[in-house]
């Protein structure tokens, strides 16, 4: 794995995972850009990274685990984001409906449940992630008829001494 493009996809799906906390603020589109987050947010930031030339040729091992990189980073930026603005807003308008996270702020305990809960949905957002990353390289290496060559030789991911 190149740590080059390891940055970038870290960058690139916690920008798109603050843009979705801040979208998903808005009570009537809040549940397609969750959906959007949890589930096909990789296959945005891989073609976007395709088309602009900042990744090679993928395969689909790659795109599995870019896929899941992204979908966890992403919901984490979208869960620090969207969590303090939905409780904010829940206890300053009470008719925000979306405003149910200042439940989890009346005691210690709560908060403790509150950042399981975002760590366990972080890993489900990467395992879906990881499956449309998955997709998403099957399908450009599918249209372009291009595969990654396997050499061993060439691509050490880490080294034991």
């Amino acid at each position: 794995m190149n740590i080059l493009i390891l940055k970038q996809l870290a960058i690139l799906s916690a920008i798109a995972g603050v843009i979705l906390g801040l979208v998903s603020l808005i009570p009537f589109i809040s549940m397609l850009s969750f959906l959007i987050l949890v589930l096909c947010l990789s296959t945005f930031v891989l073609v976007y990274l395709k088309q602009n030339g900042l990744i090679g040729i993928i395969d689909i091992k790659e795109g599995c685990i870019f896929g899941a990189i992204i979908g966890f980073v992403s919901f984490i930026a979208f869960a620090v984001v969207y969590t303090p603005i939905s409780m904010l807003l829940g206890w300053l308008i009470p008719a925000y409906t979306q405003g149910f996270m200042r439940f989890f702020m009346t005691s210690f305990g709560s908060f403790v449940v509150m950042i399981l809960l975002i760590i366990f949905m972080a890993g489900i957002s990467a395992l879906f992630n990881g499956f449309s990353g998955l997709v998403t390289a099957f399908m450009y290496e599918f249209i372009t008829g291009t595969k990654k060559e396997q050499n061993s030789n060439t691509s050490i991911d880490f080294e034991i001494k």
